[in-house]
């Protein structure tokens, strides 16, 4: 009862496929993937620090990270890039030397590389974080969900499952919400769905949203 399996995991080398894309000897196994920890983690206190923006949505879907011997290719995943690269044009350099200093790598090179998604809220992480901006400022928990579910019928998704659990409206009893728009079908495996944990932290305390969305079925 109750075995659950993480829906990217269970989809590898079916629909979906790895964020980075290395080989390393299983002694240095553990150095990598710290080290691309420290490179998403970088990029989006980056993000956070510099980039004002209205929505209170960074927009960065995803991080892929493609390691050479002597190349780390990064490529960002953004819904809305021109704040990244809007106002001053060598903000991807200064990125750069700042993912650098973190990683302290000597004999490699390091590329960064930005790419615009076409429906920003058909990913699960861009609209976790409108949902995390919307519970920051007091919007019930109903209707954000209502509207984050308006936003991806938009993007031209099948279906959607939205889960918020935790002190929701500050009440004194943690519980879990969740509503749901259209298919979602978590068992089949040739579903391609994307998913995210996304963790918000509000003045009643800790949040967690959880995001599935049903994008296509591979024949």
């Amino acid at each position: 009862m109750g075995q659950k399996i993480n829906p990217l995991g269970f989809r590898l080398g079916a629909t979906q496929d790895h964020h980075s894309i290395w080989f390393a000897q299983p002694q240095n196994y553990s150095d990598g993937l710290q080290e691309d920890q420290k490179i998403r983690d970088c990029i989006k206190n980056y993000v956070q620090k510099n980039i004002k923006i209205s929505s209170g949505v960074e927009g960065i879907a995803c991080i892929e990270i493609q390691k050479r011997i002597d190349l780390i290719q990064v490529i960002i995943y953004m819904g809305f890039p021109k704040s990244l690269i809007e106002g001053r044009p060598r903000r991807i350099e200064e990125l750069q030397m700042d993912v650098q200093k973190e990683l302290n790598c000597v004999n490699r090179k390091l590329n960064i590389a930005v790419t615009r998604i076409t429906n920003p809220y058909g990913h699960p992480n861009i609209l976790a974080e409108f949902i995390a901006g919307q519970l920051k400022n007091r919007v019930s928990f109903r209707k954000a969900m209502k509207k984050a579910i308006e936003l991806t019928e938009q993007a031209g998704t099948k279906g959607i499952q939205v889960q918020i659990a935790g002190r929701i409206d500050g009440k004194e009893i943690a519980r879990v919400e969740w509503i749901r728009e259209g298919r979602v079908p978590l068992q089949t495996i040739r579903a391609k769905i994307d998913y995210c944990s996304y963790t918000v932290r509000t003045i009643y305390g800790v949040l967690g949203i959880k995001i599935w969305i049903f994008v296509d079925e591979e024949e």
